[in-house]
C-alpha cells in the first residue's frame, strides 16, 4: 500500500507545522517578486514602489481571503498593457485609472461573492493565449527601446515595434550593455547547474550584475562617454527612482471621470483580463500543488478583489494570482497559503533595508526582465503548443493576437471568441441556430447503473460554451465514484470541454475514483494531442510511425504486450514524488511485459510532462519504466549529484527537503548519486555493497522507489528502439542486485 505524505493543515495549525517550508519558499518567492513588481510598475508608467507596494498588498492582504493554497499574488506582466491603455483613455492621469482599478476590484468581489467565478471557463483557453500573447508583443515592444536607450512616439504597437530596427544606430552601447547581459542571464540561467548560481533567482542576479556596470559607468551623474568617435549620454534619468521615504510613494485615486465611458472602458478591461488570468493561473497551480489540493475560485475573486481594492486606492496596481512566483514558491517546498503572507514581509524588510541599494538599479535591467517576459509570452513554443494542440488552436490563437494588436484588448477577446464559434460551425458541419441548439439543448445526461457506476452521455456540440452545463451535470458525482464519459454521441468535442474532462478525472482519480474517457474512436483530430478539438466522422485508419512498427515486432518477438494509442489513465504515476508537482500530459506507446528471472511486471511508455504551467511552462517527453516488485522495499530517489548540493545541505533540512544519504566506505557512489529517502536507517541496509558497486558502475539514471514500484529514466527525449532494448537491460539487472523477497 502506498503511503503518500500527510496534507498539511491549513489556518493557524499549518502556520505552525510549516513555518519552516513555508518561510524558506518565501523567500526565494521574495527574490523573484522584487524585481519583477520593480519591472511590471516602471512599464506601466507608474512608479517603482507601486509595484512593490502592490506585490507587498498581494501577500499581507490577499492571504486572509483567497481560496487558493500554494499561489502567490502581486502584480502581473499580464496587465500591462491594460494599465497603459487606460492612461491613454483617460488623460494620462494614473489618478483615474487608480478610481478604475478600484472600482475594478469591488466588481471581482462581487462576482465572488455571487459565486461567478466559473464564468472564466466560457473564455476558450487558444482565446486566452492569444490575449497573453498580443500583451507579450506589447511588453517586448516599449521595452525593448529601454533596453536600447532609444525612444519611440509611434501611435500603435506595431509602430512601436518597427522603430526597434529604425532606431538601432542610434542605441546607447552603455544602456544596451547593460539590458545584453541581464538577458543573457535570463536565457543560459536555466543551464546553470551550480547550486551557488541557482540558490539566487535569475531576475535579481539581472539585478545584481547590473549595479557594477551603473558605478563603472557612473550613471549617477551626468555626462558623456565617447566610443569609436560617438558620444553617448548617460546619467540618473537612466536608474530607477525610489523615494527616501517609501511612504511618498502612496497616491490615491480621483473618481473626476467616473461618469465617462473610457472611464468603463477601463474598469471592464481591467476585470476581465484581471479576472480571467486569475482564475487560469489558480487552475494551473493546482495541477502544480503535490497535494492536489484545489483552490476555491470564488473566494479567490473575494480574495483579489478586495486587495486589488486596497492596492488601487494606495496608489498601487491590480492583484492577481501569478504563476512565475507561484511556481517558484511550489518548487520551493512551501506546503500552505502562509508563503505568500511571508513573501509580503519580506518585500517590507527589502524596501527598508535595501532602498540605497534599489536607487542605483538601471531601468535597462528591469527591461531585460520584461523583454524576456514579452518574449516567453509571444515565444515561438507558444505558437508551436497551439499548433501541438491542432491546427485550429493555432487559428484561435494568431487571430486573437492579430485582431487585438490592432485594436485593444476588448476587442481581441470578441474577435477570438467570435473566429472560434465560427471555425466550430465550419467543422461540425451545421446551421447557426442548430449549432447553438445542439450547444444548449444537447440531451445529455448522467445515468446511475445498478453496479453503483456513473454512465455520463455526451451529445451534441460540446464546446467552450457548454463548459458551465458540464460543470453541472458532473458536479452532483460523489467523489470517489467509478464514472464512465462517453463521447461517442457527440458531434464536436473541443480542447476547452476536453481540458475539463481531464481535470475532473485528475481530481476523481486523486479521491479514489476511477474515471475513463471513452466513445472517441469514430472522432477525427489534426494531432494526437490528448485535448485537441474532435468532430464525428467515419472510421478512419489509424497512421503509424516506423518507431511503432519497430515498437510492435520488438514486442511480437518477446512475446510482450503493445499499446500504441493515447492511454488516459496516468494516475499510477502521480505515486511517485518526482510527478507531485509535475503534471502528465498523456501517455502512449505502452510496452508491457513480465521479467520473468525477477518475478516482477513491467512497462515502458512514452509520456509528456510539464514543469511549471501557463507562463513558466516548460514541455517534457521522455520515455519511462515502471517495475512492479513482488515485495515491499524502502522509499527512495536516486539522482545525479550537484557540485554543490553538499554547501547547501543545512539549507534543504531547514526548508523540509530530505537529506542526501552518503556512504562513507563508497566516496565515488556518493559523489556520483544524491540519495534521498523517508527512513535512512531502512534504505542504508537496502542498499547492499552489491547493489551499490552495481550502480556506481552504470550511467546515471532518475531512480525512484514508492514502496512497491521502481520509476526508471534516463532520457529527456522519446527513446530510440534501442534505448528502450537498453532500459530493459539495466532494469533487469539492477533488480538482480536488490534484495527482494
Amino acid at each position: 500500500m502506498i503511503t503518500k505524505n500527510a496534507m498539511p493543515a491549513s489556518g493557524i495549525k499549518g502556520l505552525k507545522e510549516n513555518w519552516r517550508n513555508d518561510l524558506s519558499a518565501a523567500l526565494s518567492v521574495s527574490l523573484v517578486a522584487l524585481p519583477l513588481a520593480l519591472g511590471i510598475a516602471v512599464a506601466s508608467e507608474v512608479t517603482p514602489m507601486a509595484g512593490v507596494l502592490s506585490a507587498i498588498i498581494g501577500g499581507v492582504v490577499t492571504t486572509f481571503f483567497r481560496g487558493g493554497h500554494l499561489a502567490i499574488n502581486g502584480p502581473a506582466a499580464g496587465l500591462i498593457a491594460v494599465i497603459l491603455g487606460g492612461l491613454v483613455v483617460l488623460e494620462g492621469n494614473i489618478n483615474y485609472v487608480l478610481a478604475a482599478i478600484v472600482i475594478s476590484g469591488g466588481i471581482q468581489t462581487l462576482l465572488g461573492f455571487l459565486k461567478m467565478g466559473r464564468f472564466a471557463k466560457l473564455l476558450p483557453s487558444s482565446v486566452l493565449h492569444g490575449i497573453l500573447a498580443a500583451i507579450g508583443v506589447i511588453i517586448f515592444a516599449k521595452q525593448a527601446h529601454y533596453a536600447l536607450g532609444t525612444t519611440s512616439d509611434a501611435d500603435t504597437t506595431i509602430g512601436t515595434l518597427l522603430d526597434i530596427f529604425y532606431k538601432l544606430p542610434e542605441a546607447n552601447p552603455f544602456v544596451f550593455l547593460v539590458a545584453l547581459s541581464g538577458i543573457l542571464v535570463l536565457v543560459f540561467y536555466k543551464k546553470i547547474k551550480h547550486k551557488f548560481i541557482r540558490i539566487i533567482p535569475a531576475p535579481m542576479w539581472v539585478l545584481l550584475l547590473a549595479i557594477p556596470l551603473v558605478f563603472g559607468f557612473d550613471f549617477f551623474n551626468e555626462h558623456s562617454i565617447s566610443l569609436f568617435g560617438n558620444t553617448y549620454n548617460v546619467g540618473p534619468n537612466l536608474l530607477i527612482d525610489i523615494p527616501d521615504n517609501p511612504l511618498d510613494s502612496i497616491m490615491h485615486p480621483d473618481f473626476g471621470m467616473i461618469g465617462t465611458s473610457a472611464f468603463w472602458l477601463t474598469v471592464l478591461s481591467i476585470t476581465m483580463i484581471a479576472s480571467v488570468e486569475t482564475l487560469a493561473s489558480a487552475r494551473a497551480v493546482d495541477k502544480l500543488d503535490p497535494y492536489k489540493r484545489t483552490t476555491n475560485l470564488n473566494k479567490d475573486l473575494v480574495g483579489v478583489g478586495l486587495s486589488t481594492m486596497v492596492s488601487g486606492a494606495l496608489g498601487g496596481l491590480p492583484i492577481i494570482t501569478v504563476i512565475v512566483r507561484s511556481t517558484v514558491n511550489v518548487n520551493s517546498n512551501a506546503k500552505t497559503k502562509w508563503s505568500n503572507f511571508y513573501h509580503g514581509i519580506f518585500l517590507i524588510l527589502f524596501v527598508l533595508i535595501l532602498a540605497p541599494i534599489l536607487r542605483s538599479v538601471p531601468l535597462a535591467a528591469l527591461a531585460a526582465i520584461l523583454v524576456h517576459t514579452g518574449f516567453k509570452l509571444a515565444s515561438p513554443k507558444v505558437f508551436k503548443h497551439a499548433y501541438d494542440q491542432g491546427v485550429e488552436q493555432l487559428l484561435f490563437l494568431s487571430s486573437t493576437l492579430i485582431i487585438t494588436l490592432f485594436t485593444d484588448l476588448l476587442y481581441g477577446i470578441v474577435g477570438g471568441i467570435l473566429v472560434t464559434l465560427i471555425l466550430q460551425m465550419l467543422l461540425a458541419k451545421v446551421g447557426f441556430m442548430a449549432f447553438f441548439k445542439k450547444v444548449y439543448k444537447s440531451g445529455s445526461k448522467v445515468y446511475v447503473l445498478e453496479n453503483g457506476t456513473y454512465d455520463v452521455k455526451l451529445k451534441g456540440i460540446s464546446n467552450f460554451l457548454y463548459a458551465l452545463q458540464l460543470d453541472k451535470l458532473l458536479g452532483d458525482i460523489p467523489a470517489g465514484s467509478t464514472v464512465r464519459i462517453d463521447m461517442s454521441q457527440t458531434r464536436l468535442v473541443d480542447l476547452t470541454i476536453m481540458e475539463n474532462l481531464i481535470e475532473f478525472k485528475r481530481i476523481h482519480d486523486n479521491d479514489g475514483g476511477d474515471v475513463k474517457l471513452i466513445g472517441l474512436d469514430n472522432h477525427v483530430a489534426s494531432t494526437s494531442h490528448n485535448r485537441a478539438l474532435r468532430i464525428i466522422t467515419g472510421r478512419v485508419k489509424k497512421r503509424i510511425t516506423q518507431r511503432q512498427i519497430r515498437l510492435q515486432k520488438l514486442a511480437i518477438a518477446n512475446h510482450w504486450s503493445f499499446e500504441r494509442e493515447i492511454d488516459w489513465n496516468t494516475s499510477y504515476l502521480r505515486n511517485f514524488t518526482f510527478f507531485d508537482s509535475r503534471p502528465i500530459e498523456m501517455k502512449s506507446n505502452s510496452l508491457q511485459g513480465v521479467d520473468v528471472e525477477n518475478n516482477a511486471k513491467w512497462e515502458i511508455a512514452d509520456i509528456v510532462f510539464d514543469e511549471g504551467a501557463m507562463l513558466a511552462l516548460e514541455v517534457y517527453q521522455t520515455t519511462v519504466q515502471i517495475v512492479r516488485l513482488p515485495s515491499p522495499i524502502p522509499r527512495f530517489i536516486i539522482d545525479k549529484e550537484g557540485l554543490f548540493d553538499k554547501i547547501f545541505e543545512k539549507v534543504k533540512v531547514f526548508s523540509g527537503k530530505r537529506r542526501d544519504i552518503n556512504f562513507v566506505k563508497y566516496p565515488g557512489f556518493s559523489n556520483k548519486f544524491q540519495l534521498s529517502g523517508e527512513n535512512e536507517e531502512v534504505i542504508r541496509a537496502f542498499f547492499t555493497d552489491e547493489l551499490i558497486r552495481f550502480l556506481e558502475q552504470n550511467e546515471i539514471h532518475h531512480i525512484e522507489s514508492n514502496g512497491e514500484a521502481l520509476m526508471i529514466f534516463k532520457y529527456l527525449h522519446i527513446a530510440r528502439t534501442d534505448e528502450v532494448k537498453n532500459m530493459l537491460t539495466f532494469s533487469h539487472n539492477l533488480l538482480g542486485h536488490m534484495t527482494l523477497k
